[in-house]
């Protein structure tokens, strides 16, 4: 059997010579973690090759089992976290079910990742249609055209069915379907971590207390 080469643990030179940019407590002090994913997110975007809004979605199925993937994060503001998809989708079944759900942002380029956890409530059709109307016209013709998480017989069945869609709504405006919407991620903590030497990382967990926010540091 083949082994895949993983890469080993960093030496003590290459611990050594990490650079440090994530030493700096006060950023943390009284202030409100939205504010801090807010410049986080901007760094990243500056530092990233792609997606710096990809986050990784926690779910949980009918079973207990959890489920997870990467979507993009489309909104963020003192309410919450918002994305968007099919309510068809396994994650959109998953969610109507067990309306709880965990993030996780991981920023490899700035040594940096943040992890939420809390629970799901629908965004309004208003903020649904506002941003479906924002996508390009092929993916809202796409959103459409797929039955997202269920099986297709092969990729023509899909590229005929973009075909057929396409047709229909030639010369027309592409509204947002039924089963297509979103959801906030409202809080209920929200964990930054920062990337030290030699594994002894920050972990500086937000806890919601109330109108405000109490803070602790964990152990790496």
């Amino acid at each position: 059997m083949s082994h895949f080469a993983i890469p080993p643990s960093p030496s003590r030179d290459e611990y050594e010579n990490q650079l440090v940019r994530n030493s700096d407590d006060s950023i943390f002090e009284g202030a409100d973690p939205f504010a801090i994913f807010a410049d986080w997110l901007k760094e990243a975007g500056a530092t990233e090759p792609n997606d710096p809004n990809a986050m990784t979605l926690a779910t949980v199925d009918a079973q207990g089992v959890p489920d997870a993937r990467i979507v993009l994060l489309k909104d963020m503001d003192a309410r919450g976290f918002t994305f968007f998809s099919n309510l068809e989708s396994a994650k959109g079944q998953e969610l109507a079910a067990n309306p709880v759900a965990a993030l996780v942002f991981h920023w490899k380029s700035l040594r940096r990742q943040v992890r939420v956890r809390g629970v799901i409530e629908p965004v309004t059709a208003a903020e649904a249609d506002n941003y479906f109307a924002s996508r390009a016209r092929e993916s809202r013709i796409g959103a459409w055209a797929s039955s997202q998480s269920h099986l297709l017989e092969s990729r023509e069945a899909l590229e005929q069915r973009v075909v057929e869609e396409t047709e229909r709504f030639e010369g027309k405006d592409v509204s947002r379907p039924p089963h297509w919407a979103g959801w906030r991620l409202v809080p209920v903590s929200i964990e930054f971590w920062r990337d030290r030497k030699f594994r002894l990382h920050d972990r500086m967990r937000f806890v919601k207390q109330g109108d405000g926010w109490s803070i602790e540091r964990l152990y790496p």
